[in-house]
């Protein structure tokens, strides 16, 4: 498995892990965020996908 990355949202800092997902939201575990789905939107405050970043942590 390659390397996973984090991605924090721009709006309100939440961070989605790859490794961990958000299985609470929908995407499970190992979800690489190009697999996340375009109508995604942040848990915390409803960014859409293109709000998030991606960040070394």
């Amino acid at each position: 498995m390659t390397d996973t990355k984090t991605w924090m949202c721009l709006i309100c800092g939440w961070i989605y892990d790859e490794a961990a997902g958000a299985p609470d939201h929908g995407i499970a575990a190992g979800t690489l965020w190009a697999d996340v789905p375009m109508n995604w939107t942040c848990p915390e405050c409803g960014a859409r996908k293109e709000d998030f970043e991606m960040v070394q942590i």
